[in-house]
């Protein structure tokens, strides 16, 4: 969520990206350049809402950021923390100190804001499909982290300290117990029907190759006997082919030699 939210005569978005891109840092940038250091600005305004803290994910995303471009982290540093002021209309710094403002400043609802957050970490927990003690918790704290204008991490605390003093009874063990109750039963479920499902589909797989092999060998028995009794044919052709050969050599042996041999024999008789 954009910071600009919290004031109603706030640029909107894209005029304030329009400002950052005619800034001095922005105007050297490539359009990919600049979209992609936007998107790092994002997240260290996300992170700055999350914990109050940037220096150190400002420091890996610059050098991240400038390990493919031509310039060095310090110059990369530079554009980022120009980009975001003009994207958000402050500072990184200005933005965390306004965040530890609002939180030393809390009005006195906040409290009972704080435990109605935290009771409905129990009851997302409960009515959810399938979430975790983590999630509920993070969803509740920034949820009350926007509505106070403070830190998602002084939201959690405070929502522990409320829930402590409501309920005398921590609120991690509390929704650790609940997730256990609920949420556990719910993947434990998960597990079983996607277990069923594979344990269906591999016997259904079994029956098709089963079904397969049998299909396979029948056609090779038929394959076989065809080729048997082709052989058995040929074999009989063979056969009948060699006896009259041989019935046709009898003949010739049995009558002498063809008549122009014979002719040939009665003249040298005659000489």
């Amino acid at each position: 969520m954009s910071t600009n939210s919290t004031n109603p005569n706030a640029p909107s978005e894209q005029e304030r990206l329009q400002q950052a891109r005619a800034s001095f840092s922005g105007r050297l940038l490539s359009n990919p350049q600049f979209d992609e250091a936007v998107t790092i600005t994002r997240i260290l305004e996300r992170e700055i809402l999350r914990s109050g803290a940037f220096k150190e994910k400002l420091a890996d995303y610059a050098h991240a950021y400038a390990r493919t471009e031509n310039f060095d982290t310090a110059k990369a540093e530079t554009i980022l923390r120009d980009l975001f002021r003009s994207r958000t209309g402050r500072s990184m710094n200005q933005l965390r100190e306004e965040l530890v403002a609002r939180e030393e400043a809390l009005p006195q609802e906040a409290g009972q804001q704080a435990l109605e957050h935290a009771l409905g970490v129990g009851e997302m927990i409960e009515t959810g499909d399938k979430i975790t003690f983590h999630r509920a918790f993070a969803h509740q704290g920034e949820a009350l982290a926007r509505s106070l204008g403070i830190t998602d991490a002084a939201a959690k605390r405070l929502m522990r300290e409320e829930f402590q003093a409501a309920e005398q009874a921590d609120l991690y063990e509390w929704g650790k117990h609940l997730e256990e109750e609920f949420y556990r039963p719910q993947i434990e479920a998960e597990r079983a029907e996607a277990e069923a499902r594979r344990q269906e589909n591999g016997a259904s797989g079994t029956s098709r190759s089963r079904t397969a092999r049998r299909t396979r060998q029948g056609s090779g028995d038929s394959g076989s006997a065809g080729a048997a009794g082709e052989s058995a044919t040929r074999s009989s052709y063979t056969r009948a082919a060699r006896d009259t050969g041989a019935g046709d050599s009898m003949k010739q042996d049995s009558d002498g030699p063809p008549p122009r041999y014979q002719r040939r024999s009665r003249m040298s008789y005659d000489r």
